[in-house]
């Protein structure tokens, strides 16, 4: 029993590790990405949405196969009985095109996002995910959080902020302000990507924790939906451009990277919220965007330490900390 509970523990703790290393990884690729220079026209991001959830799906269809030894009939075999076999699975499986599709609308508005908003702007206002995610954790999964647990929601997005928070220095300072107009629109995207993170991720939570169906199953569906969702963004926004300069056009070794790490670190957030819970890959998240901003002071020089980064680092720290405190129980004293 004790080796089975330390085996859970220790798959957290990997799982979690694994997920703040390739956020970080993305935020800083994704981010330079989108700031080098380039000759010819930029990346489309929904084209890298499609090829990232093409990636995923076809991984989790080589790990069946792999777990079947490399027999084509046996994966085909788990296929047809897990996801086509009867009606019941054939329902089952058509649940996971929810959350897909949330991801999809997720993945592409913070995109849009990023071209109507400073980053400092988007980063801060996006972690109320983490309170979204924890209010649907309490109402479609059951969860009950103790007082500590929302006092260490409020501090961790109360830190993030002000770590985000630009100095009176900061470059973000003496940019050209946004339009009124472009500035409702990225705000209004980054909170239909808070809410369509928060609803997709404890939706997959609840399918991932009350059926028998492997996790690589579950992905594989997710991605195939996504792939179609993605798809038709394409075709909605960007047809014209990609008919004139092809799908891949602006594509480079920088661009590849940030969808393998998109297309991976779906499966990393699948892992998490198989073995934590997505309370707990919101702070994992969280701290990562500390470790990035660490990274752009140290290695890039683009960010000046100041006392609100260093408060707003101590109070995220502390915060997931006291979200992890369980209040010890009064013990029950008995008459002898």
């Amino acid at each position: 029993m004790n080796r089975a509970s330390d085996t859970s523990s220790n798959l957290k703790l990997i799982s979690l590790v694994f997920l703040i290393v390739q956020t970080t990884a993305l935020v800083l690729t994704l981010r330079y990405s989108q700031t080098q220079k380039s000759d010819g026209p930029r990346y489309l991001s929904s084209t890298a949405v499609v090829c990232a959830e093409i990636i995923k799906l076809i991984t989790c269809i080589f790990v069946i196969y792999r777990n079947n030894g490399y027999r084509v009939s046996g994966m085909l075999n788990e296929m047809n009985r897990e996801i086509f076999a009867t009606s019941q699975t054939r329902a089952d499986s058509l649940k996971v095109a929810v959350p897909a599709i949330m991801y999809v609308i997720q993945n592409n508005l913070l995109f849009f996002a990023l071209k109507k908003l400073d980053a400092a702007t988007y980063q801060v206002t996006y972690q109320l995910k983490i309170l979204t995610t924890a209010i649907f954790s309490v109402s479609m999964l059951g969860k009950s959080l103790h007082r500590y647990n929302w006092l260490a929601l409020i501090l961790l997005t109360a830190g993030v902020a002000l770590v985000q928070y630009p100095s009176g220095d900061s470059p973000s300072t003496t940019a050209a302000h946004h339009d009124a107009s472009d500035n409702i629109l990225g705000l209004g995207a980054v909170l239909a990507a808070c809410f369509s993170s928060g609803f997709a991720g404890v939706y997959f939570e609840k399918i991932l924790k009350t059926s028998k169906v492997s996790l690589w199953i579950r992905n594989i569906q997710l991605a195939f939906f996504s792939v179609f969702g993605a798809i038709f963004v394409c075709w909605l926004y960007d047809w014209q451009a990609i008919s004139e300069d092809g799908f891949l056009r602006g594509y480079n070794g920088v661009i590849w990277i940030v969808v393998l790490l998109q297309a991976y670190g779906g499966l990393v957030i699948a892992l998490v919220v198989k073995y934590a819970d997505n309370i707990l890959k919101g702070f994992a998240v969280s701290l990562s965007i500390i470790l990035s901003s660490f990274t752009s002071w140290l290695v890039l020089g683009d960010l000046t330490i100041t006392t609100t980064f260093a408060i707003g680092a101590t109070i995220v720290i502390f915060a997931t900390f006291l979200y992890g405190h369980e209040p010890k129980k009064n013990p029950v004293a008995h008459n002898a």
